[in-house]
């Protein structure tokens, strides 16, 4: 994690740490397995990752425009979620349909801790949000019960789904 991290600041990207590892940055401890980094970057900036993580040679193109998915040899995954930055701060996220997904600045200007390195990570409202997309599964709503408990935030009435992801249980092997 520290290495990618690194790499990227010595590449001179910026970046914001999202999804799993994101909620485990807000809350200052690991609390689970993961079997991918998420990562928020300006749009501009994919074209410089293969240079920076060349042994991470696979593109899966299955996300894209919403996400460009990294994997190296070993399985580790990448998966950078390119915005366009705008001059109020907010990102926009393309999306598969053509639109495009609203990453607000407030979103942006989180600050978590992984492995005793502060980071930049997106916000606890917008991680709850992210973790209850359709098909959300019971790993999403544990993470959305500790944020909602860590943060004072309101818990959504969704409810846990009652089920786990299969590639969450394939990662987890």
């Amino acid at each position: 994690m520290l290495e990618i991290l690194a790499r990227l600041d010595d590449a001179a990207i910026e970046w914001w740490i999202d999804g799993g590892w994101g909620v485990d940055a807000l809350l200052r401890r690991q609390t689970r397995p993961h079997a991918d980094l998420d990562f928020a970057i300006p749009a501009e900036a994919l074209a410089l990752l293969p240079s920076v993580f060349p042994e991470f040679d696979h593109v899966d193109a299955d996300q894209w425009p919403a996400a460009y998915v990294l994997r190296d040899a070993a399985r580790r995954e990448l998966d950078f979620h390119p915005l366009e930055l705008d001059d109020e701060g907010n990102g926009w996220q393309p999306q598969a349909d053509g639109t495009r997904a609203l990453w607000p600045r407030d979103a942006l200007a989180a600050r978590g801790e992984i492995a005793g390195r502060e980071v930049r990570c997106t916000s606890p409202r917008f991680q709850v949000g992210s973790h209850l997309y359709q098909g959300y599964d019971d790993v999403d709503w544990a993470a959305v019960v500790a944020l909602c408990e860590e943060f004072g935030l309101p818990l959504p009435e969704a409810g846990a789904p009652g089920f786990v992801q299969a590639r969450r249980q394939r990662a987890s092997r």
